[in-house]
């Protein structure tokens, strides 16, 4: 049987991992077998954690407009009720930008809720 070298398909799929693991710190961006392991939990990671970033955004504004609420008088389940039935639709990272940069409008979109 012929031997097979694998010259170029290995220094490529080598080069590949190799590549993706530029400035990773140590062996992890130089040598092949520790750079490949870093490579596969690094992607894993980020997978992962696109998912969870939209959690984390959702939670810092649900606390943002909480917080805006009570200064508002009201609740943060009982401003988001009031919209609903009201409505109104803005969805909560609106809603957290217009407390943080214009809570006068806050205040009266709390009260175009309270309606």
């Amino acid at each position: 049987m012929a031997r097979v070298k694998r010259g170029n398909v290995a220094r490529i799929r080598r080069k590949k991992i190799l590549r993706l693991a530029r400035g990773f710190r140590a062996g992890g961006g130089h040598q092949f077998r520790t750079a490949n392991q870093r490579v596969m939990k690094a992607l894993c990671n980020a997978y992962r954690d696109r998912r969870r970033r939209k959690r984390d955004f959702r939670r810092l504004w649900i606390s943002r407009i909480g917080a805006a609420a009570r200064l508002n008088g009201t609740s943060y389940s009982r401003l988001i009720g009031d919209l609903k039935k009201s409505d109104v639709r803005l969805n909560r990272k609106m809603l957290a930008q217009l407390a943080m940069l214009d809570p006068a409008g806050f205040a009266d979109v709390v009260s175009a809720g309270g309606r």
